[in-house]
């Protein structure tokens, strides 16, 4: 892989919660459709719908919001030497997160060799920001709206489909990956689950936000093991 090639990704994690801070707060016809939804949902806690709402409604862009984006990438110093620079849109506005992202991809980050990689990003990341800014009236940026392009076309890396080899099977959890290759975790004091919960009820924003900029670390370093490249050094990793 080419020194430009690594220099035009942008590794993108979103960290997501429910719309709401409970059931009860939601509109009256997003009401009847959140419960039909969690009719289908699996519940072996056998969970009310309104504590099924708290507990999975931030995995659907229809019924949750995007509180930050955080973003990396790659620099290359003029001795050689690769460095992560990370940094992170964060705000109880989500209109302003995802215009605050578009305007990051449409201006600094504009190249036509430009490609996005996240962990699961096809399937999550990205048909979720595509959702969300649909929904609020955002214009979808153009590398993101892929609608009726060719594979080739789809300017998309996705470090879970990587792994997968073409198995469509099974999901692989950034966490298990970062395991095997000996990436140290991005897991600290919440995880994914958590979201919601520290969010509405501890107004966390800010633990939020750290802890998806450290998983932009991860994914970038597991990017690399995928590639068999070599890893950045931790003193070379800049958080903003």
């Amino acid at each position: 892989m080419t020194d430009k090639e690594l220099a035009d990704i942008l590794f993108v994690d979103i960290e997501t919660a429910a719309g709401s801070s409970n059931y009860h707060e939601m509109d009256d016809r997003l009401k009847h459709h959140w419960d039909r939804k969690a009719g289908f949902l699996n519940n072996p806690q056998e969970l009310t719908t309104d504590e099924l709402y708290f507990d999975r409604a931030g995995i659907f862009a229809e019924f949750g919001q995007v509180l930050t984006i955080a973003v990396g990438y790659m620099t290359k110093s003029s001795d050689g030497i690769w460095g992560l620079r990370v940094k992170a849109f964060s705000d109880k506005d989500e209109r302003k997160v995802l215009n605050d992202f578009k305007l990051l991809l449409e201006t600094k980050f504009s190249t036509g060799n430009l490609k996005l990689c996240a962990h699961n990003g096809r399937e999550f990341d990205f048909p979720y920001i595509c959702r969300r800014m649909l929904i609020l009236g955002i214009p979808i940026p153009e590398i993101l709206d892929i609608g009726g392009k060719k594979p080739w076309e789809i300017s998309i890396i996705d470090t879970m489909n990587l792994w997968k080899f073409g198995d469509r099977k099974n999901f692989t959890s950034l966490d298990l990956l970062a395991a095997l290759f000996n990436i140290e975790t991005s897991k600290g004091d919440i995880d994914g689950s958590d979201v919601t919960r520290v969010y509405h009820q501890e107004d966390g924003l800010d633990r939020i936000t750290e802890y998806c900029k450290r998983d932009i670390v991860v994914t970038a370093q597991l990017f690399l093991k995928l590639k068999s490249l070599p890893s950045i050094d931790e003193q070379h990793i800049t958080i903003l």
